[in-house]
């Protein structure tokens, strides 16, 4: 029986793989990366390196992502279960370390977000916790309900109150919330919001799904959220009066944000031309990186940056539809914490370049500069179509 039941979860793990899901990533990798030699060759060329600096190590990046998108595909994405555990160490191993002087790259802020690997670079640690926590998460969610009630002494006080607070649904949170508060003091002390913001996103969207008791829902979201107003620095309260109004600090506060209301707002309907963009000679810091959007405005217009996100709405409505049709419980809320995150960031991205919300470091996946996050993001996508692999035919569409 062993062995036919192992062969029949081969079976299911060689299923197709979701075409529209795939052809879509593919696109948006292809584009960004195309994108990021545009927005970037100015500073490249200005940090006398080669023109095609940036272009060529993303390249690189994408190319090894979606190699490893198609490996991680084939995985059987029951396997993610076990990993989870690792997965979510190494995401608490890789925030400690990042805190430990000589680890993390030095800058004069004394930020602590990065961490150095000889001969590769440096990256994020925020972007391993976010997938560990997705991963663990929907593999806990997963099991909630084949778990049995735990029993309580009834006849101490405590017995009572704990018996209470598991019949209304509290004692399941506990884990799941000492968790993420250990991540979001690690995440404080780099200090790191957006990042502390994109690893809760994706929990949220879990549990949510999961069918956590909304009344304890609205409650965590509420403590969260004060948790951070009240961990706010004074350098993210500054960036709240930039917000407000960016041209009352128009050479310190609010520089970026204006030249990049400035790059939207040149592009008009068609925009100046691929290559053209002229806030990106030096007048829009860093336009390979968070502020990218506003170069494809620039240089596409109105009508090729709706494009592009119509092409994002495309991906992220074709994860949920993965979802909604998973095999199981556990597929179904990878799906959603992945696909989740992907729309979270996606958004938030676009209303920061657009002043819709206060600046913050949150990248645009696939395009934004940072060959470790798109890796990271194109697993991710592969761990999506390891689901999609195992829908039922007839549910395929």
């Amino acid at each position: 029986m062993a062995k036919r039941d192992l062969t029949m979860e081969q079976q299911l793990a060689r299923g197709p793989l979701d075409l529209p899901f795939l052809m879509l990533a593919v696109l948006l990798t292809v584009i960004g990366v195309i994108m990021v030699f545009s927005a970037s060759y100015a500073t490249a060329i200005n940090e006398d390196r080669a023109a095609t600096y940036y272009f060529a190590r993303q390249a690189i990046f994408a190319v090894a992502g979606l190699v490893a998108m198609y490996v991680t595909s084939k995985i059987n994405y029951q396997q993610f279960r076990w990993m989870s555990i690792f997965a979510l160490g190494l995401a608490f191993f890789l925030l400690v370390l990042v805190l430990i002087p000589g680890f993390h790259t030095n800058r004069a802020d004394g930020v602590k977000r990065w961490l150095r690997v000889p001969g590769i670079g440096s990256f994020q640690p925020s972007e391993v916790a976010k997938l560990g926590v997705t991963l663990y998460f929907a593999a806990r969610m997963s099991k909630r309900q084949s778990e049995k009630k735990r029993e309580y002494n009834r006849r101490t006080y405590s017995g009572v109150i704990l018996k209470w607070l598991d019949d209304i649904g509290f004692m399941e949170l506990v884990p799941y919330g000492l968790i993420l508060l250990a991540i979001m003091i690690l995440m404080r002390l780099e200090p790191h919001m957006s990042g502390t913001i994109l690893v809760l996103v994706p929990a949220a969207a879990i549990l949510f799904a999961g069918g956590v008791k909304l009344r304890w829902f609205g409650v965590g979201i509420a403590g969260v959220a004060g948790i951070l107003a009240l961990s706010m620095t004074g350098y993210q309260s500054t960036r709240i009066l930039v917000w407000q109004d960016p041209w009352a600090y128009p050479r310190d506060g609010g520089f970026q944000i204006i030249q990049s209301l400035y790059a939207i707002g040149s592009g008009g309907l068609f925009g100046v031309g691929f290559g053209q963009s002229r806030q990106k000679q030096l007048f829009l810091p860093e336009p390979e990186n968070d502020f990218i959007f506003s170069i494809v405005c620039e240089e596409l217009g109105l009508i090729g940056a709706g494009l592009i996100l119509a092409l994002f709405v495309m991906l992220i409505l074709r994860g949920y539809w993965i979802a909604l049709h998973a095999r199981d419980r556990f597929g179904s809320l990878l799906a959603v914490g992945i696909t989740t995150l992907l729309a979270v960031q996606v958004f938030l991205n676009i209303s920061v370049v657009t002043n819709f919300l206060p600046t913050t470091g949150i990248s645009l996946p696939f395009f934004s500069y940072g060959g470790t996050a798109l890796m990271i993001q194109l697993v991710e996508m592969g761990i999506v179509l390891s689901v999609s692999r195992q829908i039922p035919v007839t549910k395929q569409g």
